[in-house]
């Protein structure tokens, strides 16, 4: 048994844990001990006086991230234990160990049972990012299980939590190596190579679960005109060439993610004049771009990261895939994508349908997309499926 401080739960607010859900909200706390600060390993107590969980403390709506429904110490052995655990099934489902790809995400957070906590891999660097204060609290306790555990699988830590943590929470944080550095930023997927920019690019550098979705955009891409929205680093411009595309034109209103495109096109394609980018508005290059292309992709940043953000959300999602399917030329293949966790699939879906009646186009659903196994669901965590996808044929 532990002997950490204990949080009291009001009556009745203990049945989502009971079901294994891994979140308690503020509004379920009765009580706490009063020397509690952010970022504690607390026991969870029912109004009974039961033990029900034991997990990370945090000012906010979510209050408290379960790591454990025993009544047991987080300490090496639990880190290794689960680590272990989250390396064992990317080893099954043929990520992990694949000479032909050694970019993949290793620890996703709730859907690894480990809330708060992602880690992906890139070659020899493993890039963790904390989304809670205490998984900040014991990065380095994770990170020297992280090296025990892949056993000699990485030769780099490097932390990037600046943008993920608690803007609130009182923390110092910058992002850097805390085990090795002087890492090697190119890393290879499906045979493909990228440049990663751990330091100051999105997520953790790289979008990876994107892979899957990638792949299939290969597939349709041969003698295709090519337009990829947001393209970011150029993953599926990157597929789309290699796919045999006619032309590829990526466009984003980054520089730095353009300079990134062009370098991971010019890595895996030295000299091929097939690809342009474009420094560009999203909406203000589609207006001026009509019935040029026949492959579309629109995966945009999430619209909506709190569910205060919706209804504006579910509007620029409509906006943007009525802009896609007004412009694509008949018989062309869109791929549009979301990644807002707000959004459920069933409301992009319905934005998307809203998209197609004002375009006044004919369209069939191809394929249903949606995070690959890298990011696992946790089946007591549906709020976990965040990534949405649709494959359209349009007339």
């Amino acid at each position: 048994m532990s002997n950490y401080k204990s949080i009291y739960l009001k009556r009745g607010k203990d049945d989502s844990l009971k079901r294994f859900h891994p979140w308690i909200f503020s509004g379920a706390i009765h009580h706490m001990d009063e020397t509690i600060i952010e970022g504690d390993t607390v026991r969870v107590i029912t109004s009974d006086g039961d033990f029900i969980a034991v997990g990370h403390y945090q000012k906010g709506s979510i209050a408290v991230r379960v790591l454990s429904f025993q009544d047991i110490v987080i300490d090496s052995a639990f880190w290794e234990e689960y680590l272990k655990s989250a390396l064992k099934m990317r080893i099954a489902i043929g990520l992990a160990d694949n000479p032909n790809n050694n970019t993949y995400r290793l620890v996703h957070g709730e859907g690894d049972n480990l809330p708060g906590l992602v880690i992906d891999c890139y070659g020899k660097t493993a890039v963790m990012q904390a989304h809670s204060v205490g998984m900040h609290v014991n990065r380095h306790d994770v990170c020297d299980a992280l090296v025990k555990i892949m056993d000699g699988r990485i030769q780099n830590v490097f932390y990037k939590s600046e943008t993920t943590l608690p803007f609130k929470a009182n923390v110092e944080q910058e992002n850097g190596f805390i085990y090795g550095g002087d890492a090697d930023n190119v890393a290879i997927e499906n045979n493909l190579k990228f440049h990663i920019d751990w330091l100051k690019g999105q997520k953790t550098g790289f979008f990876v679960d994107q892979r899957e979705n990638r792949s299939l955009l290969e597939k349709y891409s041969k003698n295709r005109s090519v337009l990829n929205m947001f393209c970011y680093t150029g993953g599926f411009s990157v597929y789309a060439m290699r796919g045999g595309a006619e032309l590829v034109h990526s466009v984003d209103s980054s520089a730095k993610a353009i300079e990134l495109t062009n370098a991971n096109i010019e890595m895996n394609f030295p000299g091929d004049n097939r690809h342009q980018a474009y420094c560009e508005d999203a909406f203000k290059y589609m207006d001026e771009h009509d019935d040029k292309y026949d492959l579309i992709i629109l995966d945009p940043p999430a619209f909506a990261k709190h569910r205060s953000a919706l209804h504006n959300a579910l509007k620029g999602y409509i906006r943007l895939n009525y802009k896609g399917l007004q412009r694509i030329k008949h018989g062309g293949i869109l791929f549009t994508f979301s990644c807002s966790q707000a959004v459920n699939k069933d409301q992009f879906r319905a934005a998307v349908f809203t998209a197609a009646a004002q375009a006044k186009r004919r369209v069939r659903i191809l394929h249903q997309l949606h995070q690959p196994a890298d990011h696992p669901i946790n089946i007591y965590h549906p709020e976990g499926e965040y990534l949405k996808g649709l494959v359209l044929y349009v007339e």
